[in-house]
């Protein structure tokens, strides 16, 4: 840390705790009843400022050392400090609150800069305000007793009593040497800047730097620029656009699969109904699962889009690659041009006219830092300007004195002018020296050059970050659309369990209505016949299985974010063998002497198996012969135009076709 810096620091630390000391006396008694509530505030204040001032000359060597954390964690504690004090702040003097809110703002430009370059850069995690250290502190002065001070045998208390004539003449003196200081000043300040805005004008020394392969972009297209490499760069598209690919994958096959589940069961419920007939009263699938289908046929034309919005990303990037190739240079400034020496060259002097040109750029720097010597120069000389005792010794008037005192500033002045008509004609010659540089080394076609390099660049950054947008969304859809597939997946897993806990019960009915009849026309033969019709039920149906959490898609392709639902068996049996049939028994109808059982229940009257197949059941598929309307539920809408819990994407790719 620079000397100044840390004796800055250490000083304004000891300062805000004077002032707090300060504050907690007055503010209790007996000092609390009888000093005004402005004063109160004032000091108040006073201790804030300091305070947040250390914070902020700490954070400028914290931005230096490229701590970039805890220097966004000192500038919100010392701006977190100033915001308590000014609300708390009644009455105080508009000067100090003019002195606070420059501080202020001064901390608020630094935080914002800080937290950009950590966002981009940096990425460091800003630490808590209770895990950083104390800040140092110094106190530059001793403490003197207040006895010590009122001690009247040592004839010091009257000691520093000014008359007020001589006070007065003071005044006007250090009046008029402020004025001169203030016009020297400001002359000083007007030459720097007439040097920089000339410099500016004739490309100096940027041109000589890029002479040399020194080069460098604008600061804030270098910063747009770091960004986009940070985040991979145009390179690292293709990973993206090939999670976009696996991503509808995924969500295709797990819609496959969740229809064929469907299929599947209105294929059996189809066969039972044509082996039973009249006696199958089970309402038919499609008539339940219409709801669910047209949901199924909304995400087929989702996905659908979507890879037509794929494929427009993906030309995208292919057209616009060449265009974005220039991001994934490192460093960004090798694809900047550069001056080059001619070709053919008549006299060979280019060197020296180089030369000429950087030498006169080091007298102009020389002047540029004599100047800053002579006001240093200036404020030293009224720091050590003490002309009251010859005032106090004086007698009548001190218009002589004067003129005689400030002829000492004679001399500094007369050396700012001669810097300054120095720096004029210095830059006459430069002007000619450069004009010539531009004319053996073609400046202005590099000019050209750099400044379509520059606009290269920007467009580049702005098609990457559009195509990155697009793809960003298309994934997000993707997710999104794949957790909305496994719900329906796993309703359609629910209603055909259902489903078949009722096929199981119809049957039993319906094998115990053939059983009577068999027993009234006491025909054996044709009771075992009957019987036959179904497999034995005798064994206990073990309960239904919870359906496997969803892992990953078919294939083993385990990706993070892209989990997908494991199908579920596909029912090879009439009904599933969980309920009781053995794999190896004959199809419904086939001779099965000895198969019959006297079934344990009889349905109550009126059964009807459409109701619920078990006690408790809700499920919005089988506890009615005529459609359900249609429940709504989270699942998304299509991604590019229509309405619903996804809203229509704005980019140019998320639209509709």
């Amino acid at each position: 840390m620079p000397n100044s810096w840390s004796l800055h620091v250490h000083v304004s630390f000891q300062v805000g705790i004077f002032y707090e000391e300060a504050y907690a006396a007055l503010s209790a008694p007996p000092l609390s009843q009888h000093f005004d509530k402005t004063w109160v505030s004032h000091v108040q204040l006073k201790a804030a400022q300091f305070y947040a001032d250390a914070c902020y000359r700490y954070s400028l060597d914290l931005h230096e050392k490229e701590e970039i954390a805890e220097e966004i964690a000192r500038l919100k504690i010392g701006m977190s400090a100033l915001a308590d004090a000014k609300k708390a702040a009644k009455g105080v003097a508009a000067q100090l609150l003019d002195s606070v809110n420059k501080l202020e703002s001064n901390m608020k430009t630094n935080l914002e800069r800080a937290m950009k370059e950590n966002d981009r850069v940096y990425l460091m995690r800003v630490p808590a305000a209770g895990s950083l250290g104390a800040l140092p502190a110094a106190s530059l002065v001793k403490p003197t007793s207040l006895a010590e001070v009122l001690d009247a045998s040592k004839e010091r208390l009257f000691s520093s009593l000014v008359p007020d004539g001589s006070m007065k003449a003071l005044s006007k003196y250090t009046e008029m040497v402020d004025n001169i200081i203030r016009t020297q000043a400001e002359k000083l300040q007007q030459a720097s800047e007439i040097t920089r805005v000339r410099l500016k004008e004739m490309d100096l020394p940027d041109s000589i730097l890029s002479l040399e392969g020194n080069i460098a972009l604008p600061l804030d297209l270098k910063e747009d620029v770091e960004a986009v490499q940070i985040s991979g760069g145009p390179a690292g598209l293709d990973s993206e656009l090939q999670q976009l690919r696996d991503l509808r994958r995924v969500n295709q096959e797990l819609l496959v699969q969740t229809e064929e589940l469907l299929q599947k069961e209105a294929n059996e419920d189809a066969q039972f109904r044509t082996q039973f007939g009249s006696r199958w009263t089970r309402p038919q699938s499609s008539t339940l699962t219409k709801n669910i289908q047209d949901r199924l046929n909304l995400f087929a034309a989702n996905i659908k889009k979507a890879a037509d919005s794929d494929s427009l990303i993906e030309r995208g990037v292919k057209e616009n690659y060449p265009l974005m190739s220039i991001l994934d240079k490192r460093p960004i400034e090798s694809a900047l041009p550069s001056i080059s020496r001619p070709i053919m060259s008549l006299d060979g002097n280019e060197d020296a006219i180089v030369g000429a040109l950087k030498q006169s750029l080091r007298q102009l720097e020389s002047l540029g830092a004599q100047r800053a010597g002579l006001e240093d120069m200036l404020k030293e000389m009224k720091r050590k300007d003490d002309i009251l005792p010859k005032l106090m010794a004086g007698v009548g008037s001190h218009d002589d004195l004067f003129k005689k005192e400030i002829a000492k500033y004679d001399s500094i002045c007369a050396e700012i002018g001669d810097n300054i008509v120095a720096q004029e004609q210095l830059l006459l010659q430069i002007q000619a020296q450069n004009e010539q540089f531009a004319a053996v080394f073609n400046i202005e076609d590099y000019k050209a050059a750099r400044e379509r390099c520059y606009k290269q660049i920007a467009a580049a950054v702005a098609k990457y970050r559009e195509i990155k947008k697009n793809i960003n969304e298309g994934l997000n859809f993707y997710v999104t659309l794949q957790e909305a597939i496994g719900k329906i997946k796993q309703q359609c897993s629910d209603f055909i369990m259902t489903r078949n806990i009722q096929c199981r019960e119809m049957i039993e009915d319906v094998q115990r209505k053939l059983a009577g009849f068999n027993f009234s026309s006491s025909s054996h033969s044709s009771m075992q016949r009957n019987a036959s019709v179904l497999p034995d039920q005798s064994s206990p149906s073990p309960p239904p299985h919870a359906q496997a959490p969803y892992a990953a898609p078919p294939g083993g392709d385990s990706r993070p974010g892209y989990s997908q639902p494991e199908p579920r068996p596909a029912y090879s049996q009439p009904y599933p063998p969980s309920y009781g049939a053995p794999p190896q028994q004959p199809p419904y109808g086939a001779p099965h002497p000895g198969q019959y059982q006297q079934p344990p229940h009889q349905p109550p009257p009126g059964h009807d198996y459409g109701q619920p197949a078990y006690p408790g059941w809700r499920g919005p598929y089988y506890n009615a012969h005529q459609p359900q309307p249609q429940q709504p539920g989270p699942y998304p809408q299509p991604p590019y135009n229509a309405p619903g819990a996804y809203p229509p994407h704005q980019s140019n790719y998320y639209r509709p076709q």
